[in-house]
């Protein structure tokens, strides 16, 4: 993947962007793009890109445009059919330059609109300026995999890759933290786009289209998610169990060997030990041709291990396996680093490890790896939807003494479980459940435990996030067909649209991996395997309590027997023990400390006083609870990004010497 970047005139008195300007947007995205840089600039318009080359490394430069120079595009992520895509382009006459997926997006726009993204199967965010009609298109992959940011400042629409490119660009843009972007993040573990969590700094929705013409906005939905009405299964899959796990087997199959062989560098792959990567795993390395590689972490706390799953993986396929080890000390260290890649507070400090880890894949060698994202959400892997059937099922017969019995199956892998101890589950579970019935009832407990945590805001921030209400302005903008959908689907639905953009492709994922000008791909995440997932029965999915019940029968035989057997361990790093005691590093009392916080003014001083006391007493971290962990690397990871981005202006990380100069310019002679 890539960085992309642009500033566009949008009202008619508004001067041409200036090269000093996209100059220094493209070093702020070096890391993305460290390869080469580009650029394309006309009256009405800038553009910028800074290229990781993974395809068609010889021609593939951008900005690139179509044969008659009309249309200029800049381009981040890949198009996995995009060789099928450009033998019907061909078909109907087009004429190709490069052998890149970039030129096969400008040519599908040009023949078939909008509808051309829905065409495509691939992770992307992208820029299209018709230099004729002075229309600007912006569009984002229906998952959010790739990020793209946006702000409207002084007759200027500019677009980036990440905020900093932005910031950069125009230093008079104001930098504030949205106290909306933030009471999302204190309730959802993140900003849910089109929030952002700067003021005035918009995220481009997933699946979505905006366009800039004759002086005005428009923004809608080229994808939405569908699943099959409930109870009328009409149109949901037709076929057995077996016929599924069949399917799901070629679609998984298809969807790995695209990702494998549609790169002109080799493949690696990240490698947890749980049935997600390792499935990715077994069938990638018979796809690569040639060494595979992967990789892993491994933590120095035993709770948080799983090398004993990873070595049997690389037993079976005998790949080059490479690890890092974290440690609480090198969470710490990383951790303002990882901020100011993620942009955006974090509630938990597993970034910092990821973050780690793709430094190794670089320094390997390796520009892009298979990831398991999306597994979870698809066929139904984590507790919280085995949480909500069973609470489902309780409410049902709410005085039943032995349906809460079944939450003993819940939360196995956690120290701190909250199904040890029968009364306090039983108080903690059965909250609000009369209300078994409503939207939002799966993720209710969820957001009622971060937003407690609202309690450290100071006075101002609680004045100004109790202006709205984070859950019912999510759950009035549900699609129609929601109520339509079984209670798994809409709880799946819920997770994809509150965390998988924001935190787990985002803080996790993109920025994690780009950090290091590594790119994700992430085979789940397949047009095709999402629209089987959605359309398979809920009991194919989740199977009484068996999560991913579908998926373990297509690995059945291909992962070792240790892994399909595992329960299901989310993955997690040590949180607020890294920053207490005698290894904590400097900055974290500068962040926490009272003239800090005043300055910030996001949260109470004397409140936070209390929390650091606490954590730092309980020397064990026996007594501290999972929002304990949450608020402290909440606040300390809001703190760093106040200090990056709005007590001080974004640094370019690098300088842009431009391999593709474009200048459209009157004052260029035309």
């Amino acid at each position: 993947m890539c960085g992309i970047g642009g500033i566009v005139a949008i009202t008619p008195s508004a001067p041409v962007p200036s090269v000093e300007s996209l100059t220094r947007m493209t070093g702020a995205l070096f890391h993305r793009g460290p390869d080469e840089a580009g650029l394309y600039l006309d009256d009405r318009a800038g553009l910028v890109h800074a290229r990781l080359s993974i395809v068609d490394i010889a021609s593939g430069q951008q900005p690139l445009a179509d044969e008659g120079d009309r249309s200029w595009i800049v381009f981040n992520g890949e198009i996995f059919n995009y060789l099928e895509l450009r033998k019907t382009l061909v078909a109907l006459g087009h004429c190709f330059r490069t052998n890149s997926d970039t030129e096969v997006v400008i040519h599908a726009y040009r023949a078939w609109g909008e509808c051309a993204f829905r065409r495509m199967n691939g992770q992307w965010a992208l820029a299209l300026w018709d230099a004729v009609a002075k229309r600007l298109v912006l569009c984002r992959d229906p998952f959010g995999i790739c990020p793209l940011h946006i702000c409207e400042y002084r007759g200027h629409v500019y677009f980036a890759s990440e905020v900093k490119a932005i910031f950069a660009a125009n230093p008079m843009i104001p930098r504030m933290l949205d106290p909306a972007g933030i009471d999302q993040t204190f309730t959802f573990w993140t900003v849910v786009p089109p929030q952002g969590v700067f003021v005035g700094v918009q995220e481009l929705e997933p699946g979505h289209i905006r366009t800039y013409e004759a002086y005005k906005v428009h923004d809608r939905a080229y994808w939405e998610p569908r699943y099959p009405h409930y109870p009328d299964s009409s149109d949901q899959f037709r076929g057995s169990l077996e016929d599924a796990v069949i399917e799901l087997r070629r679609a998984l199959e298809a969807a790995i060997e695209l990702r494998m062989l549609r790169a002109d560098v080799p493949i690696g792959s990240y490698l947890s030990g749980g049935l997600d990567s390792s499935l990715i795993a077994s069938i990638a390395h018979r796809h690569s041709g040639r060494q595979f590689n992967t990789f892993s972490l491994e933590f120095e706390d035993s709770e948080f291990d799983e090398s004993r799953f990873q070595r049997a993986m690389v037993d079976l396929i005998g790949s080059k396996h490479r690890s890092v080890t974290a440690s609480q000390k090198d969470i710490a260290r990383v951790l303002p680093e990882v901020v100011y890649h993620a942009e955006r507070p974090i509630l938990r400090t597993a970034s910092a490890p990821l973050f780690l880890l793709s430094k190794l894949v670089r320094e390997c060698g390796i520009k892009a790896v298979l990831t398991g994202e999306g597994a979870d959400e698809l066929f139904a892997g984590y507790d919280l939807f085995r949480e909500a059937k069973v609470r489902r099922y309780w409410a049902r017969e709410a005085t039943s003494q032995r349906r809460p019995l079944l939450l003993r199956r819940l939360y196995p892998y956690l120290e701190r479980s909250p199904v040890s101890h029968q009364a306090v589950a039983r108080h903690f579970f059965g909250r609000g459940i009369g209300s078994f019935d409503h939207v939002g009832f799966s993720h209710e407990l969820r957001w009622r435990t971060t937003s407690a945590l609202k309690r450290l805001f100071s006075n101002d921030m609680q004045m100004e996030t109790k202006k709205r209400n984070a859950v019912v302005d999510l759950l009035q903008s549900l699609p129609g067909d929601f109520v339509k959908w079984s209670p798994l689907a809409q709880d799946q639905y819920l997770e994809k649209r509150t965390l998988l953009s924001g935190y787990l492709l985002s803080s996790q994922g993109d920025r994690m991996l780009m950090a290091h000008s590594v790119e994700g791909r992430l085979p789940y995440l397949d047009r095709e395997i999402v629209s089987l997932a959605n359309s398979l029965p809920p009991s194919f999915k989740l199977r009484v309590l068996d999560e991913k019940h579908v998926l373990r029968r297509v690995a059945k035989g291909v992962v070792p027997e240790c892994i399909l057997a595992r329960k299901k361990q989310p993955y997690r790093a040590p949180d607020a023990r890294c920053f207490v005691g005698g290894n904590a590093p400097v900055y974290v009392s500068e962040m926490l400390s009272e003239s800090m916080l005043k300055e910030s003014n996001i949260f109470e001083p004397v409140q936070i006083g209390r929390l650091v006391e606490k954590c730092r007493r309980d020397a064990s971290f026996r007594q501290l609870s999972n929002a304990d962990d949450m608020a402290l690397v909440g606040v300390l990871s809001t703190q760093l990004l106040y200090r990056h981005f709005v007590a001080s202006t974004p640094w370019a990380n690098g300088s842009a010497r431009f391999m593709t100069y474009v200048d459209k310019t009157s004052s260029a002679g035309g």
